[in-house]
């Protein structure tokens, strides 16, 4: 775990530590898991909506087989094309470290040595997270309350995740990027139609951020042929999952195979 940056989610100090506990200079104190990940999270009610054990294992097998790997590769090329060594990068919603885990190879192989924090208010999957790279350094904490100095990071990632834009700001330097991923309209679309009588499509905010100058974008376009586990891993890693009745649940069950539209954005903001 690497400190400097990280605060007291109880007074906003910085927090100074070793392999086992750190604390702030009134007192607060806070244990790592064995695991390397240390919990910031003050109450385990903020925990109530984060990703479960199930949903986070559901993710981490889809993902492991490939199937988002054109915009991971893609997300990998902006960052390496952006970053420069000694900085600092914060992925907010970390999940299980997918991207996060690859987007640090990225830059390691470029040899830019770079300190890389993940948070996510599941617990589950910050665990899952510190399972798979021991060189991150991974908290549990929200991200509307990030448990970081202003003016800390050179770059923020918030890959399908809340958008904290006030939290953004604060946390972000001044010139820093933030990589916002989000899904297009037509995401997922058929997976909705074979589920539910009357789908919707995804919503697109506006791209304008206050405090923000857009400076690139990339959109990446796909299908791709899911059956059984796969496509089952899919559904229930997505929020409509916990959404759906068991009678709408068997549809997926009963498909013998589905061809999925996969359609992702890359927006690349600047802090002014």
């Amino acid at each position: 775990m690497k400190y400097g940056i990280l605060t007291c989610p109880v007074c906003k100090s910085i927090l100074l530590g070793d392999k086992k506990t750190c604390r702030c200079e009134n007192g607060h104190s806070f244990d790592l898991a064995k695991q390397g990940y240390i919990n910031l999270l003050l109450s385990s009610k903020q925990n109530c909506h984060g990703d479960n054990k199930q949903m986070t294992e559901a993710r981490r097998k889809f993902l492991s087989e490939g199937h988002y790997s054109p915009l991971c590769r893609a997300l990998c090329e902006k960052v390496c094309k952006y970053a420069d060594d000694g900085d600092i990068l914060i992925d907010c919603g970390c999940g299980e470290c997918y991207y996060t885990d690859e987007i640090y190879r990225a830059l390691s192989e470029e040899c830019k040595n770079v300190s890389f924090y993940g948070f996510d208010i599941s617990r589950d999957a910050v665990l899952a997270g510190a399972k798979r790279n021991k060189e991150l350094s991974l908290i549990v904490a929200g991200v509307y309350h990030m448990p970081f100095a202003d003016d800390s990071a050179d770059m923020l990632f918030s890959i399908f995740s809340p958008f904290a834009e006030a939290e953004f700001l604060r946390v972000l330097k001044t010139g820093g990027l933030l990589f916002s991923v989000i899904p297009k309209e037509n995401h997922l679309w058929s997976l909705k139609k074979a589920i539910y009588d009357t789908p919707y499509k995804n919503e697109v905010a506006d791209y304008n951020i206050s405090g923000f100058s857009l400076i690139e974008s990339k959109e990446i376009k796909n299908k791709i042929t899911l059956s059984g586990e796969s496509l089952q891993n899919l559904f229930m890693m997505t929020p409509y999952y916990y959404r759906t009745s068991e009678k709408d649940k068997e549809k997926i069950s009963a498909l013998s195979s589905l061809e999925v539209e996969t359609e992702f954005e890359i927006l690349i903001y600047k802090k002014l």
